[in-house]
């Protein structure tokens, strides 16, 4: 092993070989330092929000208000995807219209973020972060892990939700607000494939303050052995259609999907058991993450496999 005092530079084979060794085995050390220089320690666990951490919470919202969600989904959200509007576009702008009429009040951002204060969580979520954090550090303890949040909801209520603290960075769909404080235009979409633009922010490392305002930078080309969190060092967790390319690429990258339908709204079962059928995800499992449940000991299983497989490769180049 290279003593880890050496300066990291290329430098490291002539201090550990000294000048009088052959030129190749100086090429070769700082090829095998340049690997653990670069290798990637980190691991993402990145979910949904909306019926895999909790209960529909737009749906939870329009309800605190008095709205008809019945009504609301099907008499306002389902006719204007008949004329090839995108879903969640489509609910944006309906959402709007509801507040400009008034029949229920301005819907203000403090109206939406109290709503993400009080909203429900499914069974196990608030100590899920904690449980897998000490269960890979037992494992692996050289191994990172860090969870991220990427939703079609509305961001002012997730950012405001007890759990949002656990992520390294939340992407979701946001209001801009007018005079009066009510919403008044979308400023961001996260639907289907915007979804893995969010992918790539975290395997390229462009995630945190650095980079709000800077929407290009994920298309900036970082060389493979450079990349933050490689794909198949990713794990995602999802329920519905806007999930379905976050499944695909990981899953095809070497990474974990997972599928879960929330168990009080058994009709949505058949749904996400399509992607089983289609080769989308890994395993369907209802969303609960007490220890007792399947699909929080799937996860301790993939976490504790991918940080095994990092710690792996770490001594393998190390010697």
């Amino acid at each position: 092993m290279v003593p880890s005092s050496l300066p990291q530079t290329g430098c490291w084979a002539e201090a550990a070989l000294g000048t009088n060794r052959p030129a190749n085995a100086r090429y070769n050390v700082f090829i095998l330092n340049r690997a653990v220089e670069t290798m990637s320690d980190v691991i993402a666990l990145i979910f949904d929000f909306d019926d895999t951490l909790a209960p529909d919470s737009t749906s939870g919202f329009l309800e605190s208000m008095g709205v008809d969600t019945q009504q609301f989904w099907s008499g306002r959200v389902d006719p204007p995807l008949a004329q090839d509007w995108d879903p969640v576009p489509a609910y944006l702008h309906e959402m709007i219209a509801l507040s400009q009429r008034g029949d229920h009040g301005l819907i203000t951002q403090e109206r939406l973020q109290a709503w993400g204060r009080t909203l429900p969580l499914h069974t196990g979520v608030t100590t899920l972060f904690s449980r897998l954090r000490e269960q890979v550090r037992r494992a692996h303890p050289q191994v990172q892990l860090e969870f991220y949040l990427i939703s079609s909801g509305i961001g002012d209520v997730v950012r405001h939700t007890q759990i949002a603290s656990e992520f390294n960075a939340i992407w979701a769909s946001e209001f801009i607000y007018d005079e009066q404080g009510g919403i008044a235009f979308p400023r961001r979409i996260v639907s289907f494939t915007d979804k893995t633009r969010y992918l790539f922010h975290i395997q390229k490392g462009i995630v945190g303050p650095a980079y709000v305002g800077k929407p290009f930078e994920v298309n900036r080309k970082v060389p493979e052995d450079r990349l933050r969190v490689p794909f198949d060092q990713m794990v995602f967790v999802g329920d519905g259609y806007t999930d379905i390319p976050c499944f695909s690429l990981i899953r095809s990258s070497g990474g974990f999907a997972f599928g879960v339908w929330d168990p009080k709204h058994r009709d949505k079962r058949s749904r996400a058991w399509g992607f089983i059928e289609d080769g989308r995800v890994s395993n369907l499992n209802q969303a609960r993450y007490d220890d007792d449940a399947e699909l929080y000991q799937w996860l301790e299983e993939a976490l504790t496999s991918l940080a095994g497989r990092i710690a792996l490769k770490s001594r393998v180049y190390r010697g």
